[in-house]
């Protein structure tokens, strides 16, 4: 027996490596990376091909150790080199953050020292700083004290949580969902039918509310069905308001929305996924009018602080809420009892094991600072407003709402032929060109080209390149037809 355990620890040693072993593979990851971040202002946004990163199949996992040189080619090759780079800065065609430099150092630290970041008695260093960072994004808000939250893996989970918390709130039993209404637009974002789904609330009723013409919730039809639906001996108990949609960037009323969830005692939830952190913005000061009365806020770092992806937040007006939803014992936990100076994010989500987040959002907010946060965000507004001032100087485009944030819509109407069959053409022509990268959506039937300035290395030298490709795709088009 003594001699089997002493060959299988001779092999299982070999999972901690000698100090030279990781110098090696630091130096080749190292170069792996600098090289990536080096070659982003030539590499292309989107990159089509017909095998996809088949060929990363052949490093299935298998008995034998593999070169790491071997598998850094692979993934330059078969990961790198296909489908979206969300790290150009010519990705405008969802809402990335980009993944900051320094958040890739915070997960390499985290993942070293392995803190386990779900209880207090285990990690309180980690905890707090998890903490500190959850009461920074309240204090943000111009939450109160009592606010509190969790970061969790990005939006969907936010908002899952929000409406999870919401219904423990209120007591909603079995019995109650059917009667039990949620209020929403039809730019809300998918992630809260998903959420509806989860929680178990599949069988309450949807009321989507009209949009005014700026494709915003409309305050007055929301009050008219609540007062409705109260008429009707239902339970009208959430309201989901979006600050950035989605779809165009938009800002519901949240001021108005927060009156009337006050008078009805609803629960009232923003969405702020994608929008909340221009609050860093001093400008947009008035937009966030009623946001303070919301009873839970999403927000997403790994989007507009750019952080990458896989970092999420919930925050939550009333943190006994929080705690009534998710906390729980464990026999197994009883050495954890009495010793906690603060929360642990386990008794307040719905993960026991936890990856340690923080360290991604705290190491580079603290080694940059908000200064060119704030700056950066700022510049995506006005790259925004620039791009969209500048495609309607280009006839035969139209456009959207107003972009309020850094999300706006546009299209072409040619003299003849289907608008929507040529604004498809035209967007595949800029994926297959590939320099940018723009995504589209449907609104009412009508097919729009949608652009999102959210990434942080995106700058007017990328919005000139899309211009330009724009125009030279239109007068190849003119050219062709004539």
């Amino acid at each position: 027996m003594i001699n089997t355990i002493k060959e299988l620890e001779k092999l299982s040693r070999l999972l901690d490596p000698k100090e030279s072993i990781r110098e090696q593979w630091n130096a080749e990851v190292l170069e792996y990376s600098n090289t990536f971040i080096n070659n982003l202002d030539t590499s292309k946004a989107f990159i089509q091909s017909k095998e996809n990163g088949k060929a990363i199949y052949n490093l299935d996992i298998e008995e034998q150790a593999v070169e790491l040189t071997s598998l850094l080619d692979s993934t330059t090759k078969n990961i790198d080199g296909v489908g979206i780079n969300p790290a150009s800065g010519g990705h405008m065609g969802y809402i990335p953050g980009g993944g900051l430099y320094p958040s890739a150092l915070g997960d390499y630290m985290a993942a070293i020292s392995n803190r386990y970041a779900g209880v207090f008695y285990a990690a309180p260093g980690a905890v707090r700083l998890e903490n500190m960072i959850i009461k920074w994004m309240c204090r943000l808000m111009g939450y109160p004290t009592t606010a509190f939250g969790n970061l969790t893996s990005g939006g969907s989970i936010a908002n899952l949580m929000a409406l999870v918390t919401a219904r423990e709130a209120y007591n909603l039993k079995a019995r109650d969902f059917e009667k039990s209404v949620i209020y929403l637009t039809k730019q809300a974002h998918h992630s809260i039918l998903k959420a509806i789904r989860i929680s178990g609330l599949s069988e309450a009723q949807l009321r989507y509310i009209p949009l005014d013409d700026n494709l915003k919730l409309s305050a007055e039809h929301l009050e008219k069905a609540i007062i409705e639906d109260k008429e009707k001996g239902l339970i009208p108990f959430y309201i989901n308001a979006s600050f950035g949609t989605t779809n165009t960037g938009t800002i519901d009323p949240l001021e108005a929305i927060a009156e009337i969830a006050k008078k009805h005692k609803l629960w009232f939830h923003v969405d702020g996924a994608y929008g909340g952190f221009f609050k860093l913005v001093k400008k947009l000061d008035s937009k966030f009018k009623g946001i303070t009365e919301a009873d839970s806020i999403t927000l997403d770092p790994h989007k507009t602080l750019f952080l990458p992806y896989g970092t999420g937040a919930v925050l939550i007006k009333d943190k006994e809420n929080l705690l009534k939803a998710y906390h729980c014992l464990a026999d197994y936990m009883q050495d954890t009892v009495g010793k906690e100076d603060e929360i642990s994010p386990a008794d307040i989500s719905a993960e026991q094991t936890k990856h340690f987040r923080g360290m991604r959002m705290w190491l580079p907010l603290k080694l940059f600072g908000l200064k060119p946060f704030r700056a950066a965000l700022e510049e995506k507004l006005n790259l925004t407003t620039y791009f969209y001032d500048e495609i309607q100087k280009l006839p035969g485009f139209e456009v959207g709402p107003e972009p309020e944030l850094s999300v706006a819509i546009f299209r072409y109407v040619p003299k003849d032929g289907d608008s929507n069959v040529f604004n498809r053409e035209l967007i595949e022509a800029i994926q297959t060109d590939g320099r940018i990268f723009l995504s589209s959506t449907n609104i009412n039937n009508v097919f729009w080209i949608r652009i999102a300035i959210v990434q942080f290395r995106t700058h007017l030298q990328q919005i000139d390149l899309l211009l330009d490709i724009i125009k030279k795709y239109i007068d190849d088009t003119s050219t062709e037809l004539n």
